[in-house]
């Protein structure tokens, strides 16, 4: 007889053989293969590194010709559990050349991550030892999904407080349609619709955390001086170069998406080599652009921008391997709610019947080790999310 041994079964079955209490930590580091890639190391420090995995038993791919040194710049592939990343890391770290302790420091962060928060203008902090549910509150006639349209002042802030009651940690307020196709509004409109919906939301629930969805800078600003506590920008500061002032000012943090192009042409822009790839380096640049600028990581969340310049299998993609965003040291945000890939993927069913892929790929944000999704129907996706975080941690109960 025989039985399988998933790694989140590992502790436990660890301790029933009765092994000494001080072994177990290294016989959970020598259980699992963790990959790594790593970006444009110098041939030089990628050889070094293939050699070094070798000798404790690990391994890193690199491209053939490597050796010679043909090209300035490799990607590495690393193949190794814990235990041998740790000794890895101790032998770079003797080592100064060849840009070497750059590349022992990404590994360092993936491997070693530091704990995540969000950390509010007003001192108030989110903290992610559950998923955070972020409720969508579109001020707008047009939306994608009409069942997600608030347009009423009585009517929002009680959808707001149902929300809120659901388990809602975040409520996002967006006064502009960002659908394939749409036309933007201009940014008068967008504070006419929005504002006012801030200010009473702040007022109902003052200690709701409030997030305004908007890629301009005044936008961002007033919302910000209305009661908002976080921009959501779905161009990642690229629309308004303001908006990085915005945030450096306000200490406010900001949702940094990836798009290409706007939402009214964006579909003509799903042109990648590799789309996971290519989102996280572009996120991950984007995020560098405010570290320069003295914005604390606490003040940084990423989002893969679901459905915009991406086909669907760019999206699913996305999606499948989310977790690559999660090694920058920043939360991660999916927001796939109810969006076109979920009815394709269903074989064509509207926005109305899309509840059911919505919360599968809510779930595979927990899977992934992501920190927020952005959803439409709060209460299912709030009770999908805990009943899978309560069989991934039984512990907690």
């Amino acid at each position: 007889m025989l039985l399988k041994i998933n790694k989140e079964m590992l502790p436990e079955a660890l301790a029933g053989i009765g092994a000494h209490k001080d072994s177990l930590p290294i016989f959970a580091h020598k259980s699992e293969i963790i990959p790594l890639k790593l970006l444009e190391v110098r041939t030089p420090a990628a050889n070094i590194i293939k050699q070094e995995m070798l000798a404790i038993g690990g391994d890193a791919v690199t491209p053939a010709g490597a050796v010679t040194c043909a090209t300035k710049y490799v990607d590495v592939l690393l193949l190794g559990t814990l235990k041998a990343y740790k000794v890895l890391l101790k032998k770079l770290d003797q080592m100064p050349y060849f840009a070497i302790p750059k590349v022992a420091a990404d590994i360092r962060a993936a491997l070693e991550p530091a704990e995540l928060k969000t950390t509010l203008a007003d001192g108030r902090v989110l903290t992610y030892e559950k998923m955070c549910i972020m409720g969508i509150l579109n001020i707008t006639p047009d939306s994608f999904y009409a069942g997600s349209r608030v347009p009423q002042m009585d009517t929002v802030v009680e959808r707001a407080g149902q929300m809120l009651e659901h388990g809602a940690g975040i409520l996002d307020i967006g006064g502009e349609s960002t659908r394939p196709g749409s036309d933007s509004v201009d940014g008068e409109e967008e504070r006419r619709r929005v504002l006012p919906v801030i200010s009473a939301l702040r007022r109902a629930y003052p200690e709701a955390v409030l997030s305004v969805d908007t890629y301009r800078a005044d936008t961002a600003e007033a919302a910000l001086n209305a009661g908002a506590d976080i921009i959501n920008d779905i161009s990642a500061m690229e629309a308004d170069p303001r908006m990085a002032e915005v945030v450096v000012k306000s200490k406010a943090p900001i949702i940094l998406m990836h798009m290409r192009g706007t939402p009214k042409n964006m579909q003509q822009n799903c042109e990648y080599k590799n789309v996971v790839e290519e989102v996280a380096v572009y996120l991950a640049q984007r995020a560098q652009l405010l570290r320069e600028q003295g914005v604390g990581a606490d003040k940084i969340i990423l989002d893969p921008g679901i459905g915009f310049a991406k086909n669907v299998q760019q999206n699913l993609l996305l999606m499948r391997d989310l977790h690559t965003l999660t090694s920058f040291g920043y939360p991660v945000l999916l927001a796939a709610s109810r969006k076109s890939t979920i009815g394709a993927v269903l074989g064509g069913v509207p926005a109305e019947e899309r509840l059911e892929g919505t919360l599968a790929t809510s779930l595979q944000a927990v899977y992934a080790g992501a920190q927020m999704v952005r959803v439409h129907d709060v209460q299912a996706n709030t009770r999908a999310v805990r009943m899978l975080e309560a069989m991934l941690q039984p512990e907690r109960f």
